[in-house]
């Protein structure tokens, strides 16, 4: 404890490290050589003088010698190993892929995506730098909102290898409010988080969050529904104001109650052509 504010120098490895890849043939089984593993003593990583205080350089040097007793082999087969046995890769978006039958142009470059994935669905060996990695049972799911596309556009042979299909309710009112609220970076604590950096405290009222919510679910059903995405601009136009003079505002404890919110969106969410480009 005495040697706490003492500072030491100390000599500390870069932890970034160039890497090189070089990758031939355009199948699944793509052939990569890693030049930094056939050349290890190339790589070693630049070293630069740090001045430290005890504690700092402590915990730096602990962390070294850790790493050292650490089988980096060793976790590289456990991992492959748990995820050819109990991975989970999950496809977002794959509605983007699905072209209808007969396309020209995007179309056909999205059936080539398409068939680019089919054999890693069905089972494949496929080469990474970890090694060789089966995905015969690995579970893969795939997700879209197929606004545009229908699931029947996608090649045959994929939608076979997708047998179980689930179509999801859309987000209304109670999801917003959940999502408003409930997680760890909830939108309300970010802007909240936010304009304590400028001295103001920010508070939002049950009513307020309940408002927004309706006035998200409304914009949705009017304009096109992009889900929860719709909160963050929703939010933004709220508290534009407030961002914008936060830091010259005298009273800095503001409170958001359903009347300021009903003051700020009203207007915008009834005019369909404002709420579109705005909202």
């Amino acid at each position: 404890g005495r040697l706490d504010n003492r500072v030491v120098d100390l000599e500390v490895r870069e932890k970034s490290f160039p890497s090189f890849e070089i990758i031939a043939g355009s199948s699944v089984e793509e052939v990569d050589i890693n030049l930094k593993d056939m050349l290890p003593g190339l790589f070693q990583g630049k070293t630069k003088t740090r001045r430290l205080k005890v504690p700092e350089a402590l915990e730096y040097l602990t962390q070294e010698e850790e790493q050292k007793l650490i089988d980096m082999d060793s976790v590289a087969r456990t991992a492959v190993e748990r995820v050819e046995q109990a991975g989970i890769i999950f496809i977002d978006e794959i509605d983007k892929i699905a072209g209808r039958e007969g396309g020209h142009g995007p179309d056909v470059s999205r059936e080539g995506v398409q068939r680019d994935i089919l054999p890693i669905v069905e089972g494949t060996t496929v080469n990474t730098k970890y090694g060789m990695v089966r995905t015969d049972h690995i579970l893969f799911i795939a997700a879209g909102a197929f606004h545009v596309a229908k699931p029947s556009d996608l090649i045959p042979e994929l939608q076979g290898r997708f047998p179980i299909r689930v179509e999801l309710h859309p987000l209304g009112k109670e999801e917003f409010v959940r999502i408003l609220t409930e997680p760890r970076s909830a939108l309300v604590k970010q802007y909240t988080a936010l304009m304590d950096t400028e001295g103001i405290d920010l508070t939002f009222t049950d009513d307020a969050i309940c408002r927004i919510a309706d006035f998200a679910t409304i914009v949705n059903e009017r304009t096109e529904n992009i889900g929860a995405r719709r909160l963050h601009t929703v939010m933004e136009k709220l508290l534009d104001e407030i961002s914008f003079e936060g830091p010259d505002l005298l009273e800095k404890t503001v409170t958001i109650d359903d009347a300021y919110v009903t003051k700020m969106l009203s207007e915008i969410v009834k005019n369909e052509d404002l709420s579109r480009y705005i909202l």
